[in-house]
């Protein structure tokens, strides 16, 4: 047996201890288990806050697994498990929207509802909620950057994967909106899927550094990246020099927004991701239907666009804002 094999044997008998207590404490209230991409770092240790929160005030069983690495076979196994202990809502934060098709189809054939999050236009899902939209996203970052370089210089895009769908749509916006606005600042290389890993988007920083002498931003979407790439940043005592920019947890990267080297950014509020979670799956577990018009608490009036839930909640990161949404626990 395999290293890997006996890791996905131990992540399944986790889950299914935990699922097999949650289906047979309460039978008559839905079960919904939401997969994100990888447990343990603070964006999903907020997201997981929000899911326990929000369970609580609606009575109903809802728990997080976080697998120990960004691998979408252990996503696929996670959701497997819980086809398997019969939940009625699986929740999904995926790392790979086209591996995760044929498990989600399986859910779905055996009647248990799915709600993707971070994965618009998912394949077989019943409904994907965004926070912001892709292009709104991308293009803020874009501009953003334009602006602190003057429409000059090198900069590197990462991505928390290649196969991620948001964060490469992400990246697409910001990148043409780069293009058509600000002609003279090129493009390092392609995109580096590195962003869900900081010891990786870090050693990543310091390739691109040595190898690219004009290099002046890094803008990375995943919450890891511009942890990564800041650390990177000051390790080769480049403050002030390179810019860093992205989506990153505020209680992680306070200290680097305050010395300068983090340049802020814009985010979601990961809690309130994970108590939509458990409100959509509660709605969709009991039948409620989702029109134009409906207000569902965390998301507002939606406009649906066929299952895709899109609003935009995007939170400023800056020097006087960090302070606070890192008391949050964010």
């Amino acid at each position: 047996m395999t290293f890997k094999t006996i890791r996905h044997a131990l992540l399944a008998g986790a889950f299914s201890l935990a699922f097999a207590h949650a289906v047979q404490a309460s039978p008559d209230h839905p079960v919904i288990g939401i997969v994100v991409k990888i447990g343990g770092i603070p964006w999903f240790n907020a997201m997981e806050a929000g899911i326990k929160k929000k369970s609580a005030e609606l009575g109903v069983k809802a728990t997080m697994i976080g697998p120990t690495s960004a691998d979408p076979a252990l996503q696929v196994r996670a959701i497997e498990d819980l086809i398997a202990q019969k939940v009625d809502v699986i929740g999904v934060v995926p790392n790979d929207a086209e591996v995760l098709e044929p498990v989600l189809e399986r859910a779905r054939a055996a009647g248990i509802k799915v709600i993707t999050h971070e994965s618009p236009k998912q394949k077989n899902a019943d409904y994907d909620f965004e926070l912001a939209s892709a292009k709104g996203f991308g293009e803020a970052y874009g501009k953003r950057l334009v602006e602190a370089l003057g429409g000059k210089g090198e900069y590197a895009v990462y991505v928390g994967s290649l196969t991620v769908p948001l964060h490469n749509a992400w990246a697409d916006a910001a990148i043409a909106y780069i293009k058509a606005h600000a002609p003279d600042m090129k493009q390092v290389g392609d995109r580096y899927g590195v962003a869900e890993n900081v010891d990786q988007s870090r050693s990543t920083a310091l390739d691109l550094m040595r190898a690219n002498p004009d290099l002046k931003a890094f803008l990375a979407f995943g919450s890891q990246g511009p942890i990564g790439a800041a650390r990177a940043v000051v390790e080769k005592h480049e403050e002030g020099k390179i810019l860093v920019m992205g989506p990153f947890s505020p209680g992680q990267g306070k200290k680097l927004v305050h010395d300068g080297v983090l340049t802020g950014g814009y985010m979601w509020n990961p809690e309130l991701a994970g108590e939509v979670f458990v409100t959509l799956g509660t709605m969709v577990a009991k039948g409620d239907k989702v029109s134009d018009g409906t207000d569902i608490p965390g998301l507002g009036v939606v406009h649906p666009d066929g299952h895709n839930l899109i609003v935009n909640e995007l939170v400023d990161i800056n020097k006087d804002t960090i302070d606070d949404l890192a008391k949050m626990g964010l």
